[in-house]
């Protein structure tokens, strides 16, 4: 399964946390799973599939396919 972009919210779910403390944790630098960047007064997120399975120790495609309802 190609995951695509995987959004803050998603991340949360896999990880059973709220989507505040992924953004305020990757903010932090204090969960490794991708890259929080300040775009101005914007924060952007690039959460990476490798990182976040390392970290979670999840199929992610797979809970992915679950939280997006199996279509993409």
């Amino acid at each position: 399964m190609e995951v695509g972009k995987i959004l803050p919210v998603e991340a949360a779910a896999i990880l059973h946390a709220s989507p505040q403390f992924v953004r305020v944790a990757m903010q932090q630098q204090k969960l490794p799973i991708g890259t929080a960047i300040k775009m101005s007064s914007i924060w952007t997120y690039n959460i990476s599939e490798k990182l976040l399975a390392e970290y979670s120790g999840k199929d992610i495609g797979a809970e992915l396919e679950k939280i997006r309802g199996g279509s993409k």
